[in-house]
């Protein structure tokens, strides 16, 4: 079985690289070097190692919003990147993570299944987001959220989004959160769904569910037996419209971290489409007070720092919210000079 990797870079939209936005230039990279898929997304809010936050209520999309560049391809191919990438990044994060394209030989337990389609793609007479979503619901999946994307690439071929254009191959991204045994009946119906698939799958922790606690994130030791360290990531799905102490959910979680210094940052991303247990699957609607759509909140930090922010997420999701944790093999912080981590990837079994 090939082992592939999924490489993503956490920014700001105007940073750059040379006299280009940084992300036109990872994105140009992605199509020379033919990469399976990529696909940039735009975050509504974010904070750093320095604490300074960017979110929408206080930037307009046209100044810096926050942007995640998702790439995955064969481990072979995205390990000869990274070191190229980071060095690229004037300031963010970058992570590495393991994934399996299609489906594992061993099959996790609980796993993430994340699904790219084109933005104009049909199936089953809908957006083909809307068709895989539903049967993602029908398989009793925990939730799915559907990411829009601005840019990307698919199978090697650049795919931007113009405001003159149908945008027909632009990525769209699928997370979904299941058992592994419902990716394993799913997959031959979004197969048949779909043209051409693409889809990974990676082992992930089912931490919270509907506010409840079913597990806590694996306690893990700072380094692999090779001295190499170890990273976690917590993300959490909820929707805009979900309440904390009269809060968003997402701006409670980014407001407690920032002011607790327990996370090095966070990224929150909107969704478009989605749903959370046995609700439908949703999106906003023309006439509500409040929007509907789904939000998610990554932090990737170290463990022992990741069971500080957990304490933090778990309280504002007591009522709702679904919450995951990963393993995340190397991660590499840049803010200017100052680096910490590196591409190197870690071992550890839990």
């Amino acid at each position: 079985m090939t082992d592939y990797l999924k490489l993503t870079s956490y920014f700001g939209e105007r940073a750059r690289h040379g006299d280009r936005f940084l992300s036109d230039a990872l994105l140009d990279l992605y199509a020379e070097n033919e990469l399976a898929t990529s696909v940039v997304l735009r975050g509504i809010a974010s904070f750093g190692p320095q604490h300074v936050l960017r979110t929408d209520r206080s930037l307009s999309m046209s100044e810096d919003p926050p942007v995640a560049v998702v790439a995955v391809d064969t481990a072979d191919k995205m390990a000869g990147l990274a070191d190229q990438i980071c060095a690229m990044v004037p300031r963010g994060l970058v992570t590495l993570e393991r994934a399996n394209f299609g489906g594992a030989a061993s099959m996790p337990e609980t796993a993430k299944l994340t699904i790219y389609v084109g933005r104009q793609d049909r199936a089953d007479g809908q957006p083909a987001y809307r068709a895989v979503t539903a049967a993602l619901h029908r398989h009793g999946f925990a939730g799915a959220t559907v990411f829009l994307g601005v840019d990307g690439t698919a199978r090697g071929q650049r795919k931007r989004a113009r405001f003159f254009s149908r945008n027909v191959g632009v990525p769209v991204m699928i997370i979904a959160v299941g058992t592994g045994q419902q990716v394993l009946n799913v997959v031959p119906e979004l197969e048949s769904l779909l043209s051409e698939p693409l889809f990974t799958v990676e082992r992930v922790q089912l931490c919270k569910r509907h506010g409840e606690l079913l597990t806590p994130p694996a306690a893990l030791p700072a380094t692999d037996d090779r001295g190499r360290a170890l990273w976690q990531k917590l993300m959490v799905y909820t929707s805009e419209a979900a309440l904390h102490d009269g809060m968003p959910i997402h701006r409670a979680i980014v407001s407690r971290l920032r002011e607790t210094r327990a996370a090095s940052g966070a990224t929150v991303l909107r969704g478009i489409w989605g749903f959370d247990g046995a609700p439908e699957p949703h999106g906003d609607k023309w006439i509500q007070v409040a929007r509907r759509v789904p939000v998610t909140t990554v932090v990737v930090d170290a463990p022992n720092r990741i069971a500080a922010s957990f304490a933090i997420i778990d309280e504002a999701t007591r009522r709702e919210g679904l919450v995951t944790s990963e393993l995340v093999p190397a991660l590499m912080s840049i803010d200017g000079a100052e680096r910490r981590g590196g591409t190197a990837l870690a071992h550890y079994d839990y």
